[in-house]
């Protein structure tokens, strides 16, 4: 049977044009000799729906739209596609609602499959809105094979994956659920397990996703199609990828990463391909680039606002928003103090001329003064200190944001992953803006992709990435003044957030003393107040803001 992996870029909420893109992909599936059609989880809705499924209309929205669409699906192809629906009927507690996967023909529908696990960890959180499947497993006889539907988290339960295999990343929580809805589907005849998926991106989970899905291919002598969304809703990154394997286990076709893609492949005679070997860097650099169009253009923004200040961060983000949104799509901004550098001056412009990106200059010393000058009676003869530091950084924000104001346009935030767990960041200053771009990435990962972006042509000026890293708020401030240095800091940060170290881990990794670590952790827990004011942020890594939910208000220190 020839099967189509139709991986798309759904937009929350937009059910009309997210079923335009369904029928789209149908018909050029139809036209190359497909006779399945397989399409992302929850398809029209748009993925995560939050709580827009807590809206009636919006339900009512849904089932009006998927009922025009299997109307319109070409005559001759069965289409598996995502939707909302009613939980079981005989049912007479729980949630009213299914993640659902839509079983179609044209002018008919041929099932509905409720997704059976529901993810309510990390960045997930399905349990608040869905009620899990109840219904007895049924296979569909398609092109001559039966076909079992799982979606998205169905897939990630095999315990003799879990239990055997050796797992990139943490896998204390990788079986949460006493149930393996692939294998039952396996038990009762399946030949090909299809998997509607909406799975996040970051570097570790490609190669998860990979091998486990082989794995159960190999296991249960099935045929797997998987097709995942690509694309970015708020701070989550969809990559695509979407995957055949063969029952031997072996990957026969694999979608494009970070962009739309449709792939046909024969469940017969498709011959085993090699997976392009994933690069974490490129990858972290295509996924930010998605992010930021994304969120853009789903938001109806062309053009983006951001403070460049000679320094690393802010470079690397103007960067990625060029390579986003083209050079006419971002405006820098200079706004120098009485204690920026004229090198910092220098390298903000020449970044803006390496990147063909327009570039303003507004200097803030007169702003600083008179701000200065009215706050002086109530200052009194207190002495100079981080109030006057951070007074700089907020006129800088409220500066950005007139501008984003005047030219329609939206400030992206430049605060990087280790700035933000140490509290080294200004609210309401360098803070403000529509999107964190960089702020699931630590201070290396800055430089790392400095130097990417300089391969063929010097993009990011190499004074930038040379000079000591620094706020430049106060006469020959260096971040090292504040902070550990971020080799070391970077080194524990990453065990503290992602690996659950404990300072006496974090020490010895990064051969510090015992007190330095401890005290990381206390500023990483004294500062959640901060983190939560952040604008919404990309997520790129196993463990981003969006999946980190510490209390505010507690006492709990390590």
């Amino acid at each position: 049977m020839k099967i189509a992996l139709c991986q798309i870029d759904t937009t929350v909420g937009a059910l009309e044009a997210n079923a335009e893109r369904v029928r789209a992909a149908a018909e050029k599936a139809k036209a190359a000799g497909a006779e399945l059609a397989l399409f992302p989880e929850l398809t029209l809705p748009g993925y995560p729906p939050l709580d827009l499924l807590e809206r009636p209309s919006f339900l009512a929205a849904c089932q009006r739209v998927e009922a025009e669409l299997v109307a319109q699906l070409p005559a001759g192809l069965t289409v598996i596609f995502g939707n909302i629906a009613p939980r079981d009927g005989t049912v007479h507690y729980g949630r009213a609602l299914t993640n659902a996967a839509v079983v179609a023909q044209r002018g008919k529908v041929l099932g509905r499959v409720a997704k059976t696990l529901l993810p309510t960890y990390d960045v997930f959180d399905e349990g608040r809105y869905f009620e899990p499947s109840r219904s007895t497993p049924k296979l569909y006889d398609i092109g001559g094979m039966k076909v079992g539907v799982t979606i998205c988290e169905d897939g990630w339960n095999d315990q003799d994956f879990w239990t055997k295999e050796t797992v990139v990343g943490d896998k204390s929580n990788a079986l949460l659920y006493a149930h393996d809805p692939v294998a039952t589907l396996a038990r009762i005849g399946a030949e090909m397990i299809v998997n509607l998926s909406a799975s996040p991106w970051s570097p570790p989970h490609v190669t998860i996703r990979q091998r486990m899905l082989a794995h159960a291919a190999k296991r249960h002598r099935v045929f797997v199609a998987y097709t995942n969304l690509v694309g970015a809703n708020d701070g989550l990154i969809f990559d695509g990828s979407s995957l055949a394997i063969n029952a031997e286990g072996q990957i026969v076709a694999q979608g494009a990463s970070f962009q739309e893609d449709l792939v046909l492949v024969d469940t017969t005679h498709a011959a085993p391909i090699t997976p392009p070997k994933v690069d974490d860097l490129p990858a972290i650099r295509d996924a930010l680039v998605l992010g930021i169009r994304d969120y853009c253009q789903k938001c109806g923004f062309k053009q983006v606002v951001i403070g460049l200040s000679g320094g690393i961060d802010s470079a690397v983000t103007a960067y990625l928003a060029t390579l986003a949104l083209g050079k006419d799509g971002v405006i820098g901004v200079g706004m120098p103090s009485r204690f920026s550098s004229e090198g910092s001056v220098v390298d903000a412009r020449a970044l803006a001329q390496n990147l063909g990106i327009r570039f303003e200059l507004v200097p803030i010393e007169l702003m600083f003064h008179a701000y200065l000058g009215a706050l002086a009676p109530a200052f009194g003869d207190r002495p100079t200190d981080v109030t006057e530091e951070n007074l700089q950084s907020r006129i800088r924000g409220a500066t950005l944001m007139a501008l984003s104001n005047k030219y329609g346009a939206i400030v992206l935030s430049t605060g990087n992953k280790s700035e933000a767990a140490m509290g080294y960041a200004t609210l309401y200053g360098d803070t403000v803006g529509a999107l964190c771009v960089i702020a699931d990435l630590y201070k290396h990962q800055i430089y790392a992709l400095a130097r990417l972006a300089n391969q063929e042509r010097e993009v990011v000026p190499i004074s930038t990435i040379d000079k000591p890293p620094s706020a430049e708020l106060r006469p020959n401030q260096k971040d090292e003044d504040s902070l550990p240095p971020y080799a070391k800091l970077d080194l524990m940060l990453e065990l503290f957030i992602e690996h659950r170290a404990t300072p006496e881990e974090m020490a010895k990794a990064a051969g510090v003393e015992l007190a330095l670590a401890k005290e990381i952790v206390r500023k990483v827990y004294l500062n959640e107040f901060k983190r939560r004011q952040l604008p919404p942020t990309l997520r790129v890594s196993r463990k981003s803001w969006v999946g980190r939910v510490y209390p505010i208000v507690q006492r709990f220190r390590e």
